[in-house]
C-alpha cells in the first residue's frame, strides 16, 4: 500500500496481501515541462494572481483549519501486508507477530490491512464480526491492539475489521493510543459495490451498512485522516481531512486482482496530487511484507511554500463543503 505526503498532510495507504504496497511522500525534485525544460530563477517569487488570493478562503466552506503543530517532526511507521485464513485466532495471532516486529524495529506508527481478521466475503463477515464497543471477549481483534498499543508504546490504526452494531454490520477501523485506549473508529463510509462482466461483480452493501462520518483524529504521531479501501476513490474525503489539518492520511485497503493493478498506486498518488504531488517511496509484491519507513513533517511547510496550491484556489469559482462542520457550527 502506501503513503503519500499531501501538500498540507502525508497520505499513507496500504493492502492486504493481494498487491504490491506502496509508500509515497511529496516529490524532492523539481517538475518540468517536457516540451520546455529550462528553469528560470529570479531573486523573488513569482507573483501569485490577485483573483486567487482574495478568493482562496472562500474555496473551502468553513474555512480550512491551520494544520497544528505535530507532536513528532520525524518518526517511524510500519505497514503491514498480512495473509488472512478462516483461522480467526490465527490471523490475532499472525497480526500480533508483525506489530511487535514492527516495534522492535523503531516504528512510533503502526498500520494494518483491511479486514485482517476474516475472509473477505460477504459470507464471512457476519460470522467473524465482532461488537467492538463491548471489548474484550465481544471483540478479541481489538482487545488484542489495545493490549499491544499499551504494552509497546506504539499507536495501531487497526486495519479494518467487520463490525457488529445491534442489527447492523460494518467494515470498521479502529485507532488505539500508546496508552491503550480506543481513540477513534471509522466506518467505511463509500461500499464496494461493482460489477464488471466476466471478471467481478461483488456487493459489499448486501451484508454491510455505510459510515457516515468523516473521520479524523489527534495522535502521538500527528492528526491523522482515515479512510478505508473505496473511500480512496471519492477525492473530496481526502480534501476534506487536509482542510481539517490533517498531517497524514491512512487508507487500509484490500485491492482485488481485477481492478487493483490499474488503480490502487494510481488513486494514492492521485489523492497526493490533488493536494499537492507525490512520488513512490516504497513498494512490495503480493508476499506479505512489513514496509519500516520514516515520515518527516519538515517538508509539509516546505512544499505548500514552493507550490501554494491551498493560496491559489478560486473560491470565486468553486467551493468544497465540509458538511458536518458546517452544521456543527
Amino acid at each position: 500500500m502506501k503513503a503519500s505526503a499531501l501538500s498540507s498532510l502525508q497520505q499513507l495507504t496500504f493492502k492486504s496481501l493481494n498487491l504490491h504496497r506502496t509508500l509515497t511522500r511529496t516529490s524532492n525534485l523539481p517538475f518540468l515541462s517536457t516540451t520546455n525544460r529550462r528553469i528560470h530563477s529570479s531573486s523573488s517569487p513569482p507573483p501569485i494572481m490577485s483573483a486567487a488570493a482574495a478568493t482562496s478562503e472562500r474555496a473551502r466552506a468553513p474555512p480550512a483549519i491551520p494544520i497544528p503543530s505535530p507532536p513528532l517532526t520525524k518518526f517511524k511507521i510500519a505497514l503491514c501486508q498480512l495473509s488472512v485464513s478462516a483461522d480467526k485466532d490465527r490471523n490475532i495471532a499472525h497480526a500480533r507477530s508483525a506489530i511487535h516486529h514492527a516495534a522492535a524495529n523503531g516504528a512510533k506508527l503502526v498500520v494494518l490491512p483491511e479486514i485482517w481478521n476474516s475472509p473477505y466475503s460477504n459470507d464471512s463477515f457476519p460470522i467473524y464480526a465482532e461488537d467492538i464497543d463491548a471489548g474484550h471477549d465481544a471483540s478479541p481483534s481489538t482487545a488484542m491492539l489495545s493490549e499491544l498499543s499499551r504494552l509497546l508504546k506504539v499507536t495501531i490504526v487497526g486495519g479494518s475489521i467487520p463490525e457488529r452494531s445491534g442489527d447492523r454490520l460494518y467494515n470498521t477501523c479502529c485507532v488505539f493510543g500508546t496508552d491503550g485506549n480506543l481513540k477513534a473508529k471509522h466506518r467505511k463510509i463509500h461500499l464496494f459495490d461493482i460489477d464488471i462482466p466476466g471478471k467481478i461483480t461483488f456487493i459489499e452493501s448486501k451484508t454491510l451498512s455505510a459510515g457516515e462520518t468523516p473521520t479524523i483524529v489527534d495522535t502521538e504521531v500527528g492528526r491523522i485522516g482515515i479512510g478505508i479501501c473505496y473511500d480512496i476513490r471519492f477525492p473530496e474525503l481526502a480534501m476534506i481531512y487536509a482542510a481539517r489539518g490533517a498531517h497524514l492520511l491512512l487508507y487500509p485497503g484490500a485491492f482485488n486482482m481485477t481492478t487493483g493493478p490499474l488503480h490502487w498506486e494510481l488513486l494514492q498518488r492521485a489523492r497526493a496530487m490533488d493536494n499537492q504531488f507525490g512520488e513512490v517511496m516504497a513498494t512490495t509484491e503480493h508476499e506479505e511484507a512489513t514496509i519500516i519507513a520514516e515520515i518527516d513533517y519538515s517538508i509539509l511547510e516546505q512544499r505548500r511554500t514552493s507550490v501554494p496550491v491551498t493560496k491559489q484556489r478560486r473560491g470565486d469559482l468553486y467551493q468544497l463543503v465540509d458538511l458536518q462542520r458546517l452544521n456543527s457550527s
